[in-house]
């Protein structure tokens, strides 16, 4: 990286300035997220919701100024079947288990535009202040499943650049691996694809290795939501280490799970944990990344955007007495770089 000594300056005494951090990523996905689990069972209005309610939280972000990354799955960019197949790649997943494939279900269940494609969506959010257009991978696809091969997985993310660039003129520097199966063997293939960020999982166990589920990672993934089942979950900048053919890794620390109808209880404390996490955050001067996938509102669409915006009124408080900021995955990434180029800058 070659910067002039007043771009240096200015950067190191940017970084020497550190305050707390919120990021957000959403997995943007719709039925290419859950086929795999419901199969033809949803309920339609869910999704319609999820389409009526991703503009509403656009627009909370333009105005609060919060900056966003929509790790977006591929297929939602295009405008219809024809399209769809005419950037899947060639080489498809072959995955043992059929059932995983976005492509085997579509040939068996037919295409369905209201929950499969979103272009409309993608240039609302390309068109919205502060947000940043990610990756989820073209077909939700699971690096970690037996049967698929690297060579398929780059395919797959080739199509996903190729999509981006050629109908919204984006390239994609943010990656989020669909069911947070992160396999490190594919991450030089992230980087040699133009994805030179990826969301890592919390650092406590029961979020690691997450295509091995059992009842008891479940069990503290859920009571975690309560109360502190692990380690803090922000973290420094320092703590942020990356190799120089792999991507950036930047760990998430919190799912928001969405409001639950009849359970006032369980809603209050639930969004509690998060607004403490993120006020520990600010006040240490760490970074808090929280994440969720937008079809989560579709339930109680009202609500969850209620919850949304006490999280956004406690950010801008949080900006106010400590200095926080707000910088999507693609942004924090760079303040990484930065910070390593410094640490090399002074070594020297």
């Amino acid at each position: 990286m070659d910067l002039s000594p007043k771009i240096y300056s200015c950067l190191f005494l940017h970084l020497n300035m550190q305050t707390g951090v919120l990021t957000i990523s959403l997995d943007f996905e719709l039925l290419w997220g859950i086929f795999d689990k419901i199969g033809t069972r949803y309920n339609p209005e869910y999704f319609a919701n999820t389409r009526k309610v991703i503009p509403r939280m656009l627009e909370l972000f333009a105005q609060n100024q919060i900056q966003v990354t929509w790790a977006t799955v591929g297929m939602l960019f295009a405008e219809n079947e024809e399209e769809w197949k005419y950037y899947s790649p060639d080489f498809l997943p072959s995955y043992r288990e059929k059932k995983y494939s976005a492509y085997e279900w579509a040939r068996q269940h037919g295409i369905r535009p209201e929950v499969h494609f979103a272009p409309e969506l993608i240039r609302e959010i390309i068109q919205t202040p502060h947000q940043e257009l990610g990756s989820h991978s073209y077909a939700h696809y699971y690096t970690l499943m037996r049967g698929q091969s690297p060579e398929q997985f780059r395919q797959d993310i080739q199509a996903s650049q190729k999509i981006a660039m050629e109908k919204f003129g984006a390239r994609l520097k943010s990656l989020v691996f669909p069911r947070n199966h992160i396999n490190e063997l594919y991450l030089g293939i992230c980087l040699e694809e133009g994805f030179e960020y990826v969301r890592g999982n919390p650092k406590n166990w029961f979020w690691q290795e997450t295509q091995h589920e059992d009842q008891s990672k479940k069990w503290f993934r859920s009571a975690d939501c309560f109360f502190p089942m692990g380690k803090r979950t922000s973290y420094s900048l320092e703590e942020i280490n990356f190799l120089s053919k792999e991507p950036v890794i930047l760990p998430a620390s919190r799912i928001l799970r969405p409001y639950t109808n009849g359970n006032s209880l369980f809603n209050k404390v639930r969004l509690s944990r998060v607004l403490g996490e993120m006020e520990k955050a600010a006040k240490l001067r760490e970074i808090y990344h929280l994440w969720w996938h937008p079809h989560n509102f579709g339930n109680n669409p009202e609500a969850c955007l209620i919850e949304l915006k006490k999280i956004l009124k406690l950010f801008k408080k949080l900006q106010e007495h400590h200095g926080m900021e707000s910088l999507s995955m693609g942004n924090l990434g760079n303040r990484v770089k930065a910070k390593q180029v410094k640490n090399q800058f002074q070594i020297q």
